[in-house]
């Protein structure tokens, strides 16, 4: 399964390390919890990280790393939308944290998909680096990404 991340060029050889997630909370996990945000195309990761933006200050230090995860290895799982709370695409929500901390402290899975609260109908890709099969992930070399100057003001 191919994956995505954009990343700071700074943090490119970590980006899949899971250590920022570790430090920071965000959407699907605690802090404490490390794991990997990735989509399953360039363009929703582009989009993951435009919403967190600041529409004024184009950036021009990101890279886009893609990677190979070894889907063999590990069952894939999938979120089921439709048993998420209504409101789950609003921020912090602590069901979300809840779902995802239990999921990589279980490290039964590589990979968990779940939805994207940016682009209905898209799928990001959460990758547990605990899991044993992480191992096997075949991470591309980072390329200077650009974001279209017509996404600032």
């Amino acid at each position: 399964m191919r994956v995505w991340r954009i990343s700071r060029k700074r943090h490119a050889a970590t980006a899949f390390s899971g250590e920022g997630a570790r430090l920071f909370a965000a959407r699907w996990n605690p802090a404490g919890v490390g794991m990997v945000y990735t989509s399953l195309s360039l363009s929703l990761a582009v989009v993951e990280v435009f919403v967190h933006l600041d529409p004024d200050d184009e950036p021009d230090d990101y890279v886009s790393i893609a990677a190979e995860l070894p889907v063999n290895q590990a069952e894939v799982e999938r979120v089921d939308a439709r048993k998420l709370p209504a409101d789950w695409r609003r921020v912090d929500h602590p069901a979300l944290k809840k779902l995802g901390g239990e999921w990589a402290r279980s490290r039964r899975s590589l990979a968990l998909l779940v939805p994207s609260a940016a682009v209905e109908g898209e799928w990001n890709a959460l990758v547990n680096p605990e899991h044993p099969a992480a191992a096997g992930m075949v991470i591309e070399k980072p390329h200077p990404f650009q974001f279209d100057r017509r996404m600032f003001k």
